[in-house]
């Protein structure tokens, strides 16, 4: 900082003098766009330019965005959620070829990995990976790390960002029950949860609702998988051109059958909504398994299993080449 204190003798330069020492002093101190000179301060020692404020929450957005361990979990946790979805479709495969015992949902996944050799282990790796996407999706939704903006879709995609981030802190839980031996076979199921909801007041509307954001979440996927809008948060410039071909498949394919399971998942709570009836309510396991008992079903469902696995690699390709944290 600098303090423009002039001892009283030089009052008494001539006048030229003094336009030359102002023509220094603006030189060496441009006028900022508010018209202060930068890093002068006033006699009192306060500096005219106040940096803080605003300011503060890009500082913070750019230190997590240079993270090396924010990076490195987020990758982690593109990861888990390709195990995750890559394990749900084969075991709605399974379900689709008469398996109707098996579990095709999160937790189904969850236990299928927990029998696998070195199953506890494997759960650790999926639960840190569940923590980092959390805490990913969690940081881009509140930092805007990802440059959303807060516009009205700007503030719809953090919003989003939030509730993915929250669905993970509950898949991290889930993990870490079965690694410290709770099977989770306590947990309340999506009939219960909807019944409890539907008790509060208003819980009908919120009920509906929820159906009606977990539809329109279907639409965006199939929107995305039509558009191939995620090209651009992915590093393309990095991959051939099979290997850009090959990804815009997998990519399609998957995010459409996230499409049909969010659709048919919104659809039942809806229902369950308007004829206030708990039971109409399904997650992933119970939608693949009704999609099952429509005509056709076990080959529309053979269908979706694929597109689940191929959004499984899908994620996998993400932990590679996504563009992270570009707030």
């Amino acid at each position: 900082m600098f303090v423009l204190a002039l001892p009283t003798r030089l009052t008494r330069y001539p006048a030229h003098r003094w336009a030359i020492l102002a023509g220094i002093a603006a030189a060496r101190f441009p006028p900022t766009a508010g018209g202060q000179r930068s890093g002068v301060t006033s006699a009192v020692g306060q500096d005219s330019t106040d940096h803080r404020g605003a300011g503060d929450d890009d500082n913070l957005a750019d230190k997590a965005a240079d993270s090396p361990w924010v990076e490195g979990l987020a990758r982690a946790g593109l990861v888990a959620r390709g195990v995750q979805y890559a394990t749900i479709g084969a075991l709605a495969l399974q379900v689709a070829f008469g398996s109707r015992d098996k579990q095709a949902d999160k937790q189904g996944a969850l236990t299928t990995l927990a029998r696998q050799p070195l199953g506890k282990f494997l759960l650790v790796v999926v639960a840190v990976g569940f923590a980092g996407y959390a805490l990913w999706r969690i940081l881009d939704a509140v930092l805007d790390t990802d440059g959303e903006g807060s516009d009205l879709s700007g503030v719809a995609k953090r919003a989003a960002d939030l509730a993915r981030g929250l669905l993970y802190v509950s898949f991290f839980v889930a993990a870490v029950r079965l690694v410290v031996g709770n099977s989770g076979q306590d947990q309340s199921n999506e009939s219960d949860l909807t019944a409890r909801l539907m008790g509060a007041p208003l819980g009908r509307l919120a009920v509906a609702a929820v159906g009606l954001a977990v539809i329109g979440g279907g639409f965006y996927s199939g929107y995305r998988a039509v558009s191939q809008k995620y090209r651009k948060k992915l590093r393309t410039v990095e991959m051939g051109p099979a290997a850009r071909r090959a990804v815009t498949a997998v990519a399609s394919v998957g995010l459409g059958a996230r499409m049909v399971v969010y659709l048919l998942i919104g659809t039942f709570l809806v229902k369950a909504a308007i004829g206030y009836d708990a039971k109409q309510a399904v997650g992933v396991d119970g939608a693949l398994k009704r999609l099952a008992d429509r005509p056709y079903g076990p080959l529309l469902l053979a269908v979706v299993a694929v597109g689940l696995f191929a959004y499984g690699l899908y994620s996998f390709v993400e932990a590679r080449y996504r563009k992270l944290m570009q707030g």
